[in-house]
């Protein structure tokens, strides 16, 4: 059974956050940041599991290019199974949707038993908030914890970018509130951090109050199998956005996508080895034209 550290300090959970009445929004994780994650901390995995412990390795919500992904109905269905003992969270995800990690948040936050967040790569937008949730947060040297503002797509004239700026403020709003509550940090300076985008390393995000204590660089390790397909995936991924970005929808995005990889399906993609230099280049090089 996990031995739990005790806490550094005693601080109340904050409430559930607000959840979109309209589910069909997605607030996405900005290209840049899968850029990042897929240069620093794509393979970093921890040396040790057990039985009451929840991975995040992936990104958050479902992903259509592996069929995986992380979920609040997943992370519900595994404290289920965990059942009524300590719960150790371990993190290295660029973050996916927004609306998804406060979902899996307030699942975790409901867990009667303390939870320890351990940050084994990045934790960037939304799984910045899933960290959020630990009872104690530990994170490696050279890891990574990212906080920005919602990011979302949207189209339309003036009127229409106004209402949507409208629309996203409380959910600003209400991160700023959990961060400060999780740091004690002042709500203004937050909130100029998620302005920013900003990266904390280890270090800075322990002094800034969103970890508790830096994780032993032994409880790591880098696969370069399981690196390779996360990278993989990671340009499927980014080049999806930047073809939503341009104007595409993502039902289309995906579909030219898959066209140029010549396959059908998209979840076998996530498989280690299954990469087809032909095609992994072909999108490499589609992706740096559409970023010019």
């Amino acid at each position: 059974m996990l031995s739990m550290p005790p806490r550094v300090m005693a601080k109340a959970r904050p409430g559930a956050l607000p959840m979109p009445a309209d589910r069909r929004v997605s607030a996405f994780a900005p290209a840049s940041v899968y850029d990042r994650w897929g240069e620093d901390a794509a393979g970093v995995r921890a040396l040790e599991r057990g039985d009451n412990v929840i991975t995040m390795f992936e990104d958050i919500g479902e992903d259509f290019w592996t069929g995986g992904g992380i979920t609040a109905k997943k992370v519900a269905a595994q404290l289920r199974a965990i059942g009524d003992r300590p719960v150790e969270v371990q993190i290295n995800s660029p973050g996916g949707d927004m609306f998804e990690g406060i979902a899996i948040y307030n699942v975790l936050r409901e867990h009667p038993q303390d939870i320890t967040v351990k940050v084994m790569g990045m934790a960037a937008s939304a799984a910045s908030l899933v960290a959020m949730a630990g009872d104690r947060v530990e994170i490696g040297v050279s890891s990574f914890i990212m906080i920005h503002n919602c990011w979302v797509m949207a189209i339309g004239n003036r009127h229409d970018m106004a209402e949507v700026a409208e629309w996203l403020a409380p959910f600003d709003q209400a991160m700023v509130d959990l961060y400060a509550l999780r740091t004690g940090a002042d709500a203004a300076q937050i909130a100029k951090w998620m302005d920013d985008e900003a990266w904390m390393s280890g270090s800075t995000a322990i002094e800034r109050g969103f970890a508790d204590a830096l994780l032993p660089a032994d409880q790591m390790v880098r696969d370069e199998e399981t690196q390779a397909s996360d990278r993989e995936v990671n340009e499927l991924r980014a080049l999806e956005l930047t073809l939503v970005r341009a104007g595409h929808s993502r039902r289309d995005a995906r579909a030219r996508i898959n066209k140029i990889k010549g396959t059908p399906g998209a979840a076998p993609i996530g498989t280690p080895g299954a990469a087809d230099p032909k095609w992994t280049g072909a999108l490499a090089g589609l992706l740096d034209t559409l970023k010019v």
